[in-house]
């Protein structure tokens, strides 16, 4: 398999994990998203306008720790070049994402929904924060409405690729959603286990850290020009 073809596998797979962590918090912290910051922000302006079941300070913990984990992956990985590989400041800070995940799946019985979304929220920004280093189109794996928007406007062979990520976010929404009719640390366990996947796997595709005049990027991962 090619390097590109094996970076837009391991994003899928991380797409999935997202799945699959919103599921536990939404499901099982009053309605908190730790990934889905798109919907965390819509949650905040429900509170604004009165709606007291909003969970306030929860989601504003989310919100900010997400905007901290994404900028400490951003500031490990600034000065990589991914050249069509996986550079290892990108496992690093996907190694740390996992080690929270971990945590939580330990802290979970004697900590508040507060420190719990805080990490996940933590988790989920270093995530974003490190693939976003490896500029494939529309595979950010936290969000995916302009994955949804670009399949709708564009046309084959990218259509088969975007699709992917929004069938693996629902597949790793009802992983966790199932999972958790036992116990919510069950919902975590897909999403930790496909994050260390994704570690023992990225070694297959890693490239240099800094090769800017060498990279060939995959002509899929370009949005193509505009008139």
């Amino acid at each position: 398999m090619a390097h590109g073809d094996s970076r837009v596998a391991l994003l899928i797979a991380l797409t999935f994990a997202t799945g699959s962590v919103d599921a536990v918090s939404y499901l099982t912290l009053d309605q908190v998203f730790t990934a889905n910051m798109t919907g965390n922000v819509a949650l905040l302006g429900f509170a604004a306008a009165g709606h007291g079941e909003v969970p306030l300070l929860r989601t504003g913990i989310a919100l900010l720790a997400f905007v901290v984990g994404a900028v400490a992956a951003g500031r490990l990985t600034r000065h990589t070049e991914p050249a069509g590989g996986w550079p290892g400041r990108i496992s690093v800070a996907l190694g740390a994402s996992t080690a929270l995940l971990a945590l939580v799946v330990v802290l979970w019985p004697v900590a508040g929904r507060d420190v719990l979304a805080g990490l996940l929220g933590l988790a989920m920004g270093l995530q974003g924060g490190a693939v976003r280093r490896l500029g494939v189109a529309d595979l950010p794996t936290t969000v995916i409405t302009s994955t949804l928007t670009a399949l709708a406007v564009d046309e084959p062979p990218r259509r088969r690729r975007r699709l992917a990520a929004p069938v693996a976010l629902l597949a790793g929404a009802v992983a966790g959603a199932l999972l958790i009719r036992w116990h919510p640390v069950l919902g975590l366990l897909p999403a930790l286990a496909t994050q260390v996947a994704v570690l023992a796997a990225a070694g297959a595709v890693a490239g240099p850290g800094r090769h800017p005049r060498a990279a060939h990027p995959d002509p899929a991962d370009r949005d193509p020009p505009r008139g």
